[in-house]
C-alpha cells in the first residue's frame, strides 16, 4: 500500500488529507491516482464508499488553475450525488482555491447562470446541463477533465442520450474518467466511443466480509412490519437503512415508523429538493437513525456509519443486493444486513442466491407482537387491519414458534 504522498500529490493536497484524517488512500484512489495525473483516459469499476470521489477530485485539484474558465465537469445521475460530490472537493480545495458550483433541477435558473460566468469545476445532472446548453449560458469547448460518476445509474435512469449530447459538446482535447458501480455491455460501449485509450481499473470490494452478517427471516407478509418494529428494538442498531422498492411502500414504513416512535424519516424521488436535503442532514448528524430508501434515491450517497441494512423488500437481482449491503461493514467495523422475506419475494430472493458468493444465512423468526399499523390512505382505507386508532399504543402479543 502507497502513502498518498506516494501517489505524487502536491504539499496542499497533502495537507487537507492530513486534516481530514485520512491516513492511507483506499484501493481505487490508489490505482487511479497516478494514472489521472499522467493524462490518461480512466474506465473504473468502483463500489459506493470506495472513495472514488478523492480518485477523480485530486487530479483536478492538481491540474486546474483558477482564473481559466470552465475547465471540469463532472455529471451524476441524482441531485444527492451532485451535491455530495462538490461537497468533497470544496473541502479538500481548501488550499486550492477554484470556484466549484452545482447545477440540478428543481431550483431557480438565475443563480445558477450567473455562477457559472466564473466557474472552474461543474458538478451537475445531464438535464440541467443541458438546459443550459440551450440557453448557451455554458460552455464546455474549453474541458480539460470530464468526470463520468455513476455511469451505470445514468444509463439505468434513461440519460444515456442526455449524456453523450453533453459530450457532443465537450472538447475533444480532454480527459475523460468513467466510473461505474459495474461495467455493462453498455458501458463498455460508451467508454470505447468517447475515451481514448483508457486504462481499465477495478475496485469493487470496500466492505470486509468477515465484519458482515447476511441473514434472513422468512415471514408472512402480514407480519413483516411486526417483525421489523421487534428488530430495531432488540438489535444494537445505530445509523440504520431500510430498503423499500417503491415509493409508496416507503411512504408507509416510514410514516409507520415514526408513529411508533421511532427516528426515522423516508427519502424517494417524489421529494423535493429541500426535502432531500433534511433529510440527509439529518442522517449524516445523527448516531442512531432510521433512513427509509429507495434504490434510485440513495444510490450514489456515501453514507457512513451505518450498522444494519435491512430488505423489507427483496431487491430484484444480486447486483442490487450487494449495493444495498455495501452500505454497512466499512473501514473495519461489524455490520448486519437482514432481510424480510415474504411470498412475494421468493422469486427475486432465488435469483439473488444464484451468485455463489453471497451467504446469507436462514434464522429462525423470533417472538414479537404485533404492531397494528396504518393503511395507506390511496386505498380508500385510513386505517390498518386492527381499525384501532391508538396505533402504536396498544399491540397484541403474538407467539411465533418455527
Amino acid at each position: 500500500m502507497k502513502t498518498f504522498k506516494e501517489l505524487g500529490l502536491n504539499n496542499n493536497l497533502l495537507k487537507i488529507i492530513e486534516e481530514v484524517g485520512f491516513d492511507e488512500p483506499t484501493e481505487i484512489q490508489e490505482k487511479v491516482i497516478p494514472l489521472a495525473l499522467a493524462g490518461k483516459d480512466v474506465v473504473a469499476e468502483s463500489a459506493t464508499g470506495s472513495g472514488k470521489t478523492l480518485a477523480f477530485g485530486a487530479p483536478i485539484l492538481e491540474k486546474i488553475k483558477t482564473g481559466e474558465g470552465l475547465q471540469v465537469l463532472i455529471l451524476t445521475p441524482t441531485r444527492e450525488l451532485a451535491e455530495q460530490d462538490s461537497r468533497f472537493i470544496r473541502i479538500f480545495s481548501k488550499y486550492i482555491p477554484l470556484k466549484i458550483i452545482t447545477i440540478y433541477g428543481g431550483v431557480s435558473l438565475l443563480p445558477q447562470t450567473r455562477d457559472l460566468e466564473r466557474a472552474d469545476v461543474v458538478v451537475g445532472t445531464p438535464g440541467r446541463i443541458l438546459d443550459h446548453i440551450s440557453r448557451r449560458t455554458i460552455n464546455l469547448s474549453r474541458i480539460k477533465i470530464l468526470v463520468l460518476d455513476e455511469a451505470d445509474r445514468m444509463l439505468d435512469m434513461g440519460f444515456i442520450d442526455d449524456v453523450t449530447e453533453i459530450i457532443n459538446h465537450c472538447s475533444r482535447n480532454r480527459q475523460t474518467l468513467l466510473f461505474s458501480a459495474t461495467i455493462s455491455g453498455e458501458i463498455a460501449k460508451i467508454a470505447k466511443r468517447y475515451t481514448i485509450n483508457p486504462v481499465a481499473v477495478s475496485a469493487v470490494s470496500y466492505v470486509d466480509p468477515s465484519k458482515l452478517r447476511q441473514v434472513y427471516y422468512d415471514i408472512p407478509t402480514k407480519e413483516k412490519f411486526s417483525l421489523l418494529v421487534h428488530l430495531l428494538v432488540e438489535e444494537n442498531s445505530k445509523l440504520v437503512m431500510v430498503f423499500c422498492n417503491t415509493k409508496r411502500t416507503a411512504d408507509f414504513i416510514g410514516n409507520n415508523l415514526k408513529n411508533s416512535g421511532f427516528d426515522a424519516l423516508t427519502l424517494h424521488g417524489d421529494l423535493n429538493q429541500n426535502q432531500r436535503k433534511r433529510v440527509l442532514e439529518h442522517f449524516h448528524k445523527s448516531e442512531k437513525f432510521i433512513l427509509v430508501c429507495t434504490d434510485v434515491a440513495a444510490r450514489g450517497l456515501d453514507i457512513k456509519n451505518v450498522s444494519h441494512v435491512y430488505n423489507y423488500d427483496s431487491p430484484k437481482t444480486s447486483i442490487d443486493y450487494i449495493h444495498r449491503i455495501g452500505r454497512t461493514a466499512r473501514a473495519g467495523k461489524d455490520g448486519k444486513a437482514i432481510t424480510l422475506l415474504s411470498d412475494r419475494d421468493y422469486d427475486n430472493f432465488r435469483k439473488i442466491n444464484e451468485d455463489s458468493s453471497l451467504k446469507i444465512e436462514k434464522v429462525q423468526v423470533p417472538r414479537f407482537e404485533r404492531v397494528f399499523v396504518k393503511a395507506p390512505e390511496s386505498r380508500g382505507n385510513r386505517w390498518g387491519r386492527s381499525g384501532n386508532r391508538n396505533f402504536g399504543r396498544e399491540r397484541q402479543f403474538e407467539r411465533r414458534r418455527r
